[in-house]
């Protein structure tokens, strides 16, 4: 199944901050860590590139992502012109602290308080920048949730004398190109769960588990080594679901619960840190497409 999902507001909200851009000077792209690429809306590369706005890349929810994948991303676009890339958590105030500064290097012509520095959040839904608005403004004014596309409208404040920051609603785009890029998305929740067969998107996350983490999930579900040799997605679904206790009324087993499971341990960090795509993994996915990474 192709996940796709653009509900009717991020259209407007595309166009709003199209507008915006105008008037801003560093753009801070929040992706999640886990799948930075996948995460990465290309309409806001489109947009900060047509007004020619330096990004600073934040690959949030670093704390739950593969280390030393997260290091090879930060190396990936640190290459790319106008980028700077930090992972961090946006729960941890020391990491949001950096930000201004960070993007002050990005602009070094808004220095003065009659030449503020304009900072504008951008990313899909539910990848955190509300949360990061509400930590760099040290106070809770953007509205945050667990469910995707909560922040539906822009919200402009005033860090200091020296700094604003405008928050916007999470945008997607029309067509999720790639179908693995849907699945990513569905399973780390920046998609609405009317979009998506969430048996379907857990098979599919059980079945990278197994080739890159398969003693994490080992450890987490209390399988023993002859239980996960040979295993395929599927089987291990049907294994979470025995460990759980999950059935049906007649005895069968509940696979449906048994995906709950999985893909709620997963967003929530319980299976380990763990990445669902590295940089090696991109570049093969858009070689089989026959995409030029330059231009991808």
């Amino acid at each position: 199944m192709a996940i796709q999902w653009y509900p009717g507001h991020m259209a407007s909200a595309r166009k709003k901050a199209a507008e915006t851009m105008t008037a801003i000077d560093v753009v801070i792209e929040v992706v999640d860590a886990r799948l930075p690429e996948a995460s990465t809306n290309p309409l806001v590369r489109e947009l900060r590139l047509h007004r020619q706005r330096p990004c600073l890349k934040v690959l949030n929810k670093a704390d739950l992502a593969d280390p030393q994948v997260t290091q090879a991303w930060i190396g990936y676009y640190n290459r790319q012109d106008g980028v700077l890339a930090v992972a961090l958590s946006c729960r941890k105030a020391g990491d949001v602290a950096r930000l201004p500064g960070l993007c002050q290097a990005l602009a070094p012509h808004r220095s003065e308080s009659t030449k503020p520095l304009r900072m504008m959040i951008m990313g899909i839904p539910n990848v955190g920048k509300s949360t990061l608005m509400n930590a760099m403004l040290k106070r809770k004014l953007a509205k945050v949730g667990d469910e995707p596309a909560v922040t539906r409208s822009q919200q402009t404040s005033q860090l200091d004398i020296r700094h604003s920051i405008t928050d916007t609603p999470g945008l997607l785009w029309p067509r999720i190109e790639y179908p693995s890029d849907g699945l990513m998305l569905a399973a780390s929740n920046a998609i609405g769960r009317n979009a998506m067969i969430e048996e379907e998107v857990a098979i599919f996350l059980a079945g990278l588990l197994l080739v890159r983490y398969p003693a994490l999930l080992a450890s987490r579900y209390g399988l023993a080594a002859d239980a996960m040799a040979g295993a395929d997605a599927v089987g291990m679904m049907d294994e979470i679901a025995r460990r759980r206790g999950l059935r049906r009324r007649g005895g069968d087993l509940d696979r449906e619960k048994a995906a709950k499971v999985l893909l709620q341990d997963y967003r929530d960090g319980m299976l380990g840190r763990i990445s669902l795509e590295t940089p090696a993994t991109r570049s093969a996915l858009l070689a089989a497409a026959g995409v030029n990474e330059e231009n991808a």
